[in-house]
């Protein structure tokens, strides 16, 4: 039978059909994990999968088989973005801990330079304007200012109230 001796593949016993020797699921799909080709198949349907593997190499056929595996589990936790929406998440989270980051790296300078005046004095003047921050921190004598700008920027750092579930756990 398909490639596999004597049971069929996961897509023949599925699709309740002789697995053939030239079967196109049989090296993709073994029998010892059935619901991987059922999620396949739900998601896009046999025949649109069989018709996919047929149009690529045999090389690149394992990952595809791999990527169409891992969008049907994307469809099926989220049915409107599928991978799409966890990239769209992870870029969010990504965006999210710059500012953090951001945040954190202004606050250890204004600390700095509370606790070494003359640091303060050689920033001031080494500092080229490319950003409101050089340039806040370049016009401020006290440190008042940079206080109000940090807070003011920690209190817009988004949070993401809908937190999604991970696809990876």
């Amino acid at each position: 039978m398909g490639g596999s001796g004597s049971s069929p593949c996961a897509s023949c016993k599925l699709l309740r059909r002789r697995c053939a020797k030239d079967c196109i699921f049989a090296p993709y799909f073994p029998p010892e994990d059935p619901q991987r080709f059922a999620l396949v198949h739900k998601v896009f349907g046999a025949s649109n999968v069989s018709k996919m593997l047929q149009e690529i190499p045999v090389e690149q056929r394992a990952d595809a088989v791999s990527s169409l595996v891992y969008e049907a589990n994307a469809r099926i936790r989220d049915p409107v973005y599928g991978c799409v929406g966890a990239i769209s998440f992870l870029q969010n989270q990504v965006s999210q801990l710059q500012m953090q980051l951001a945040v954190a790296q202004a606050e250890i300078l204004s600390i700095q330079m509370q606790q070494d005046p003359m640091t303060t004095a050689l920033l001031q003047n080494q500092i080229d304007f490319a950003d409101e921050k050089s340039l806040l921190l370049a016009t401020s004598n006290n440190f008042s200012n940079l206080q109000h700008y940090l807070n003011d920027f920690t209190a817009n750092v988004i949070q993401d109230p809908l937190k999604r579930e991970s696809l990876w756990t």
